[in-house]
């Protein structure tokens, strides 16, 4: 797991920097039902450098938006982007009582988490703090994304994965447990996040491909398959990221 505190500085540039994070909030705002001009409550977990966030609240100036992310070193960043609308708080333990906000939103937060259970008590505290009606948005699948049929995709076949803890299908069910429905789903493209033969084995090498630390015998041997391939700073097809919605009922 990335240190998140060391790694915020340079977050934004080392993933797609603004032309990423406005993909995102495009799409995430496309689920979220209602217009610009609607007023109501969201919450972004997991904000990071506050990045997105900033754009969710640009694009619906109406709607209180409030930013939450447990490492401090986002925290700080997404604070200086959204001066007294960014709080530090556990995902698992939302500080918010029940039907607080219109809309949750969580971008790249659910594959960082350790497993199903996890998982489910994350997306249970979105749901609890949901006000009836209201919307879940989250990204989903994150991993599956940087397939995209490259070569270098075909070098990297054999390395070891973990189960994706937020694979659709199971997000899907644990929003179910929650009391959510489907409610649509959207994808946005990774601008600039294609990966090179290059810039991949530097990754590898410095422990980005989680299950695989940086002195597993491994890495090198799929470095070596990295390193023979033709064109090495070129970055092959950017990632698309697949979004889903789920819907909390309305009262009866």
């Amino acid at each position: 797991m990335l240190d998140y505190d060391k790694e915020a500085g340079a977050y934004d540039e080392s993933r797609g920097g603004e032309a990423r994070a406005a993909a995102a909030a495009d799409a995430v705002l496309g689920l979220i039902p209602g217009p610009a001009d609607a007023p109501g409550r969201l919450l972004d977990l997991a904000c990071g450098t506050g990045i997105v966030t900033r754009r969710l609240a640009a694009a619906r100036p109406a709607l209180q938006v409030t930013g939450a992310d447990r490492a401090d070193g986002m925290a700080r960043l997404a604070t200086a982007r959204l001066p007294g609308a960014v709080l530090l708080a556990d995902s698992r333990r939302l500080p918010f009582p029940d039907g607080t906000f219109d809309a949750v939103t969580t971008v790249w937060l659910l594959h960082l988490l350790a497993g199903a259970d996890e998982v489910r008590a994350v997306v249970a505290e979105c749901a609890r703090v949901l006000r009836p009606g209201g919307v879940y948005v989250t990204t989903v699948d994150k991993a599956a994304a940087h397939d995209v049929g490259s070569d270098v995709d075909a070098a990297l076949a054999s390395r070891p994965r973990r189960p994706a803890a937020d694979a659709a299908d199971a997000v899907t069910a644990h929003a179910a447990s929650g009391g959510l429905t489907p409610a649509g789903r959207a994808a946005f493209r990774g601008h600039g996040q294609g990966r090179s033969p290059r810039s991949t084995i530097a990754d590898l090498r410095r422990g980005w491909f989680t299950v695989l630390r940086p002195d597993d015998p491994r890495v090198e041997e799929l470095a070596a398959r990295l390193a023979a391939l033709p064109d090495q700073n070129r970055r092959r097809p950017d990632p698309r990221f697949a979004v889903r919605a789920f819907r909390k009922p309305p009262a009866a």
